[in-house]
């Protein structure tokens, strides 16, 4: 059952980040915080933000659900469903495909029994091509939340980075620890 607006609630903590980045904006213009505050709704809800989600950003910054929509959809960044634990951000852009990233692809594919966009049954990876990582030059690589694995350039450093990150417990967010 999806939640509504109202049963949408964020932490205490997460509101108080929230409210400090508000504050760093004059009056009318608390709208130019909604990229850290999205971030910090995707990680307080699953790593995901709903629609119920999105229509309590756009409550808490006075503005209308269709700008906090436009932005959340705009930036690959925010999973617009429910993702696994670690989403697999391979970038597939020019450089990196010279380099082996489709074939990374493929083995992710093959390994997790997955296919782009889709979550293993254990809920562990979601596979998630995306645009530009900008490390050119140590592609092909991928980005997991905040970091980067670089050189992923042969199915025995995918096997060595799959099982390190199935044995990596979920980050906390930065405003909890």
């Amino acid at each position: 059952m999806a939640e509504t607006i109202n049963e949408v609630k964020f932490s205490d903590e997460a509101m108080a980040e929230i409210q400090r980045y508000i504050s760093h904006y004059p009056e009318g213009r608390q709208k130019s915080a909604i990229l850290p505050i999205l971030h910090i709704a995707q990680a307080e809800f699953g790593g995901w933000v709903s629609p119920e989600v999105m229509d309590k950003v756009a409550e808490i910054l006075n503005i209308q659900p269709i700008e906090v929509y436009e932005v959340a959809t705009f930036y690959t960044m925010f999973n617009l469903k429910p993702v696994g634990k670690h989403v697999l951000e391979v970038c597939r852009t020019g450089p990196c495909c010279l380099r082996g990233a489709d074939q990374v692809i493929e083995m992710i594919k093959q390994k997790l029994n997955i296919e782009e966009g889709e979550t293993t049954a254990d809920g562990m990876f979601t596979l998630k091509p995306v645009e530009c990582l900008a490390s050119c030059g140590t592609g092909p690589m991928l980005q997991v939340r905040e970091l980067f694995y670089e050189n992923i350039d042969s199915e025995e450093k995918l096997n060595e980075f799959l099982k390190m990150m199935r044995n990596k417990e979920h980050e906390t967010p930065t405003w909890k620890k």
